[in-house]
């Protein structure tokens, strides 16, 4: 079996075009990973996500380990098998949701001991066991246990998490050994404070990783701020490595990450936009719960190459999502999911052929323009 690796196939200003290659599939680049928090991307069967263009989803360790459990994971055959899917899996370390979710929490140098969300059972997530944990899901792609704490925040603050998150990035390598046929991400940290952020990447290099992703962004900054930190730091990062924004975002968040050189990204929005009422299109974001819907037999876009937007009206739809059906969450998650694979393979295309500024150009003109006239 091959080792995970990376290719940088074409560049346009500071927008990549990639692949990474593993055991499981390649993943072309920029890629949009699909969330599967507990083992399932939402409303959504592991077909259908892969039909809309998704080489990749992403599992969250946090949830896992608390339901089902990672040894009960591996003992059925791994998260591959465990929900069908056959192609590559990232995995989160945990922190973010043990830092967001969990009740009770106690950091230290050591790791992080907290309460259970679900149950108030006790737990403790350290560097060493969130990469026992991963590898026991059997993921292709691990990342570092980090501490990521909310923005705006204090210097002082900042710093010490981006220190603890480096001294955890060493111990996360130790601990993954150098497993064949998976990856290692270190995460940058830093908060909005570039020369935080450059001390992390420089840090993080040093350790040497397969890929470097940027964290603790979208956690409360303006998307300015975010945008100014994506680009003081992805030209401190090794070219010959992918590079991952994590938990971002909207449609415009992503084309403004690949503008400034990030190769993967993933969020839970689409699909939990789609569970109340909002859908992502060429037209920018549609309000389906809206009355202007109720009586318009139109599809959502005749011209989409997602079947769903030209099957069903915007009626049914609006009827669906009123009446709190299943098929609604369902039929949107997917418009939204597909959406987003559209967008990324429409870069990747815009940046082989060089023409990736019109491309950003058309696209947000689109989104600016707006939905179809009502009738």
């Amino acid at each position: 079996m091959k080792q995970v690796s990376f290719s940088l196939l074409a560049t346009d200003g500071n927008a990549r075009r990639g692949r990474i290659d593993t055991p499981r599939g390649d993943i072309q680049t920029p890629a949009f990973m699909p969330v599967g928090t507990a083992g399932t991307v939402k409303a959504m069967y592991p077909e259908q996500v892969r039909e809309t263009g998704a080489d990749i989803l992403l599992g969250n360790t946090y949830h896992l380990m608390l339901r089902p459990g990672a040894e009960r994971v591996a003992s059925l055959g791994g998260l591959h098998t465990f929900m069908d899917w056959e192609r590559p899996i990232l995995t989160d370390s945990g922190g973010f949701q043990v830092m967001s979710l969990a009740k009770l929490r106690k950091l230290d140098e050591k790791g992080v001991t907290f309460r259970s969300h679900i149950d108030g059972s006790a737990h403790s997530l350290t560097p060493e066991r969130s990469i026992e944990i991963q590898t026991l899901l059997d993921s292709d792609i691990i990342m570092q246990l980090d501490e990521c704490i909310s923005l705006p925040n204090e210097t002082r603050e900042m710093e010490r998490a981006m220190e603890l998150s480096l001294r955890w990035a060493d111990r996360s390598k130790t601990a993954f050994n150098g497993q064949n046929n998976r990856a290692l991400f270190g995460i940058v940290q830093g908060g909005d404070d570039l020369r935080l952020r450059a001390k992390s990447a420089a840090g993080l290099q040093s350790i040497g990783f397969d890929g470097y992703a940027v964290g603790g962004l979208a956690v409360g900054e303006p998307q300015a701020v975010m945008f100014e930190v994506l680009s003081g730091v992805c030209p401190l990062l090794p070219e010959d490595r992918p590079r991952y924004l994590m938990g971002v975002g909207k449609p415009d968040d992503v084309l403004g990450g690949i503008e400034r050189g990030i190769d993967m990204f993933d969020c839970v929005h689409p699909t939990r936009a789609g569970r109340h009422g909002h859908i992502y299109t060429r037209f920018g974001v549609i309000n389906m719960k809206n009355a202007r819907h109720k009586d318009d037999g139109r599809p959502v876009d005749e011209q989409s190459p997602n079947r769903n937007c030209r099957r069903f009206s915007r009626a049914y739809l609006h009827h669906l999502v009123k009446t709190e059906e299943i098929l609604g969450a369902m039929i949107l998650s997917q418009i939204n999911l597909a959406y987003y694979q559209e967008l990324t393979a429409g870069a990747r295309a815009a940046i082989e052929a060089g023409s990736f500024s019109d491309f950003v150009e058309t696209t947000r003109a689109g989104w600016a323009a707006g939905d179809l006239p009502p009738l």
